[in-house]
């Protein structure tokens, strides 16, 4: 896990940066910031207010876990492909010989 302390990383000009980089990610905290601000104006209870941040928090959790798996995936393909002593495992463009070839 990443140091809370890190304040390079919370730089706003790097954290801006970064997150031009995972626009679901920045969408994500953009729709978690209107809740926080209550820019619909439609949230009067604490309870409502705490319903929508655990709702964007889960959402955005998942886009996260998502845009990982994504990212890790590539990096293993990439890998796979510069390995030499690996070889693709592709389908077989073939199905055999036709039976009617096969009684001649």
């Amino acid at each position: 896990m990443q140091d809370l302390h890190d304040l390079e990383s919370i730089r706003p000009e790097t954290l801006v940066a970064r997150l031009e980089k995972h626009p679901h990610v920045q969408a994500r905290i953009g729709a978690l910031l209107d809740v926080v601000e209550n820019s619909s104006g439609d949230v009067a209870k604490a309870d409502e207010a705490e319903q929508r941040v655990a709702e964007e928090l889960r959402q955005l959790g998942h886009e996260a876990l998502q845009a990982w798996a994504e990212r890790k995936l590539s990096r293993v393909e990439a890998a796979s492909e510069q390995r030499s002593d690996l070889s693709r495992k592709e389908k077989k463009g073939s199905t055999g010989t036709p039976a009617s070839a096969r009684l001649q």
